[in-house]
């Protein structure tokens, strides 16, 4: 029982050890965490095609890899890379010009107070504004940086898990200490999880973005592939999405004196836009899992808190996984009551 013991100790501790050496590397590697998160996402939507190619085309796994990490730049980051030197026009032109908005929303402030007798900006907010805009562009900036560090990690990181992705799968399927059933299940369920998050949020925010662009252009709104932009940006947040676009443009429209633009974009976007985002989700529901609307709420604020920006996608796609892990444990070490065999009650000598 002594020699039982001891090894169940000497099992602890080395785990504690382990975890302890976890916690450390994790702790000093944090700021490299979203570039991880991005390989591994990227990793999942591109195996099925480096296989393919490797395995059924015959190509050199470093030639496919390359193709693979070239096409993902082409079609997610050159988007994003103009995205990002848009923004970044924007928001110095904003920063630079910060008295000049300022007064345009004043102006358009007392027009809403005049004609519906409320005013929504007080001057103190409007001051507060101000400065907020002029202090923006450090940080902005600096989030820029940030962003293409973590992009060029995930490329590092990314190549060398495509060419060694059926070396790695196969060490992650024998060291992880769960049963054969819940391993096949972990894994399904983190690609569906995956191609739910990474893949389907940021699809549906496009095509709110592509309906809201049609309005924009119908209805003469200023700079409609820059509001584009923005629309597909907020269209990822949860409750408000692309609201946060459309009603301020309204209302500010109206504010202006054009009325009949503001109230059209007003009835467009909660008619049209609103509408789209439920039948996207709904033409997608059998590709991709139904992520819960509370899950998407608490994993944006945490994943934004985290991460910056690029936690809408992944602060989701943690709550799902911590979910899913909780799921497996308890199918894998706990055993309800109702698991248990049932002793037979001995009903006493029948008389």
């Amino acid at each position: 029982m002594s020699y039982l013991d001891n090894d169940r100790l000497k099992q602890i501790g080395f785990l504690l050890l382990i975890l302890f050496l976890g916690i450390l590397l994790f702790k000093e590697m944090y700021t490299f965490f979203p570039g991880f998160l991005g390989a591994v996402t990227l990793y999942v939507i591109c195996r099925k095609w480096m296989f393919r190619l490797v395995e059924e085309r015959k190509w050199r796994m470093s030639l496919a890899a390359t193709v693979l990490l070239i096409l993902s730049f082409l079609v997610i980051l050159l988007p994003v890379s103009f995205l990002i030197n848009l923004l970044t026009a924007k928001v110095a032109y904003a920063a630079s010009h910060s008295a000049d908005l300022v007064n345009a929303l004043k102006q358009a402030n007392s027009q809403l107070e005049e004609y519906l007798g409320i005013g929504l900006l007080t001057t103190e907010r409007l001051q507060k504004l101000q400065e907020r805009i002029t202090a923006i562009l450090p940080g902005f900036l600096g989030a820029t940086f940030n962003t293409l560090t973590s992009i060029a990690l995930m490329y590092f990181i990314l190549f060398f898990m495509l060419v060694n992705g059926r070396k790695m799968e196969e060490t992650l399927y024998e060291y992880i200490p769960l049963k054969d059933k819940n391993v096949d299940r972990l894994g399904k369920e983190f690609n569906t999880l995956v191609i739910a998050n990474a893949v389907g949020i940021p699809l549906i925010a496009v095509v709110q973005g592509i309906v809201s662009l049609i309005g924009y252009l119908i209805f003469g709104i200023p700079q409609p592939f820059f509001w584009f932009v923005v629309t597909c940006f907020t269209a990822m947040l949860p409750v408000v999405g692309a609201a946060a676009v459309y009603v301020p443009m309204g209302v500010y429209l109206l504010g202006m004196g054009n009325t009949w633009q503001g109230i059209a974009i007003l009835i467009y976007g909660f008619g049209v836009v609103g509408t789209s985002d439920n039948i996207a989700r709904m033409l997608l529901a059998k590709k991709i899992a139904d992520v819960h609307p509370l899950i998407t709420i608490i994993g944006v604020i945490v994943g934004v808190s985290l991460f910056g920006f690029i936690g809408l996608i992944f602060g989701p796609l943690l709550i799902s996984m911590f979910i899913l892990l909780l799921e497996i444990y308890s199918n894998e070490f706990v055993v309800k009551r109702r698991d248990k065999p049932q002793t037979p009650v001995n009903p006493g000598p029948q008389r």
